[in-house]
């Protein structure tokens, strides 16, 4: 029976991601919930006491919260940090797109979750910001503000080609894990006017 009980609450949740990832928490009712998890419906109020508990176990399910803490709880070095920051959200994305499409669904449409994954980011808007503040202090990084440079590399970061909005003026296909990250650490590199910016450039 426990074995049953956790696949049924396994199927439920990946079926709630999938749903709303694809039609937007509002748009997705617990029967289809259910029958996309192969469940009855019931469940999912048996399971989570309905959606929005459903849409809390989702993100303490699917969300790298551990890694999230791990990496702003460690003594990064400015450059070295924003690398791995980078790095790890890239990872994340192809990981899950899902997840991030319900996230980046969540915070454009200003919905009442919205405060509820921003428990989440928290720690990692965190750790960036210190990163910016500390490689300016070191004299690494450059910019003029704070806020304005934290707002434009998490954008770059995590809504890049997203819902295919652009494509009428793209002529590359997406790019690979590994180029994405690459091409992503050059340009905020090379934005906060980084010395390793310069010496990347020489090297092509």
């Amino acid at each position: 029976m426990a074995t049953y009980d956790s696949d049924a609450r396994t199927r439920i949740l990946l079926a709630a991601k999938r749903l709303f990832a694809r039609k937007g928490f509002d748009g997705t009712t617990v029967r289809e919930i259910g029958l996309e998890g192969d469940t009855n419906p019931a469940l999912v109020s048996y399971y989570f006491q309905g959606k929005d508990k459903l849409f809390e176990a989702l993100l303490d399910a699917f969300f790298p919260i551990e890694l999230v803490r791990e990496t702003a709880a460690a003594p990064l070095e400015p450059v070295a940090g924003l690398k791995i920051v980078i790095r790890e959200i890239v990872s994340f994305q192809a990981q899950d797109p899902e997840l991030i499409r319900v996230i980046q669904n969540e915070i454009g449409g200003e919905t009442a979750r919205r405060d509820l994954i921003r428990e989440y980011l928290i720690p990692v808007w965190g750790k960036l910001r210190s990163l910016l503040e500390e490689g300016k202090r070191q004299g690494v990084f450059h910019y003029r503000s704070l806020d304005s440079a934290f707002l434009y590399i998490w954008g770059g970061i995590m809504y890049r080609r997203e819902f295919n909005y652009f494509d009428p003026v793209l002529s590359e296909p997406a790019p690979d894990e590994e180029h994405l990250c690459e091409d992503l650490t050059a340009f905020v590199l090379a934005a906060l006017g980084c010395p390793e910016a310069d010496d990347r450039a020489e090297a092509i």
